[in-house]
């Protein structure tokens, strides 16, 4: 495992989530023709990096060492529904954003800032390097499939979850290729991206808010976005 919660001090972070049939249009009850914008959603995803802990943003493909730490967020804009899936080097599955699909019927409003992980609490990169895969998914509808393909996972044995895993990802590989003719209609910075200030290691508590780094994000009925680490 390659990512340690940080809180005051750090507690190792567990991921964890199903095979089924393939997700399609008529399921969802929309189809490609549908052009409006009920997907829409503010987004940040930062880290801290190196001794001085400057808040960069990610937004595409980038570099990090262990030691550097990362947090997210998401806020509805409108009524859609969001995950944030994660994919280790060592090949585990992690659901980070809903905590549970039952969320989504619970603490689950726009408006909100949705920390992940929450409160003060950061995601900090250990020795184990390689590549980290963050899938960022967003619908009208609920992906149903993705969502009961991760619950198997979650509750599946050890030695049946690489399997799971690998249906986990061609979900996703099969939800975006279904989806890939519907539009984002903007994908705007809410602030200046680039260093936003360092974080004395004296006082950890005092880290930033990484909703300072929120891009806005609106679509008609899917988004998706991939970040990969690669984690030196």
């Amino acid at each position: 495992m390659t990512l340690v919660l940080i809180v005051v001090v750090a507690f190792g972070f567990m991921f964890s989530g199903a095979g089924h049939r393939p997700i399609g249009e008529s399921e969802l009850g929309f189809s490609p023709q549908d052009n409006k914008e009920n997907v829409a959603f503010r987004w940040a995803f930062g880290a801290l990096v190196g001794k001085s802990k400057n808040l960069v943003p990610i937004t595409r493909d980038t570099a990090l060492s262990s030691g550097d730490e990362m947090k997210m967020v998401v806020e509805l804009r409108r009524e859609c529904y969001v995950y944030v899936v994660h994919h280790s080097p060592q090949g585990e599955i992690g659901l980070l954003f809903p905590e549970s699909f039952g969320q989504f019927a619970g603490d689950y409003k726009q408006g909100k800032n949705y920390y992940v992980p929450k409160g003060r609490s950061w995601f900090e990169l250990d020795k184990n390097t390689g590549r980290e895969t963050f899938y960022l998914l967003a619908a009208s509808e609920r992906l149903l499939e993705l969502e009961a393909l991760i619950g198997e996972y979650q509750s599946t044995s050890a030695e049946k979850k690489g399997e799971i895993a690998k249906q986990i990802l061609a979900e996703i590989r099969d939800v975006k290729r279904k989806f890939r003719t519907f539009t984002t209609l903007a994908e705007r910075p809410v602030t200046i991206g680039g260093n936003i200030r360092g974080v004395d290691e004296a006082d950890a508590k005092k880290r930033p808010d990484v909703s300072m780094l929120a891009t806005e994000i609106s679509a008609s009925n899917f988004y998706s976005k991939t970040f990969t680490i690669d984690h030196k």
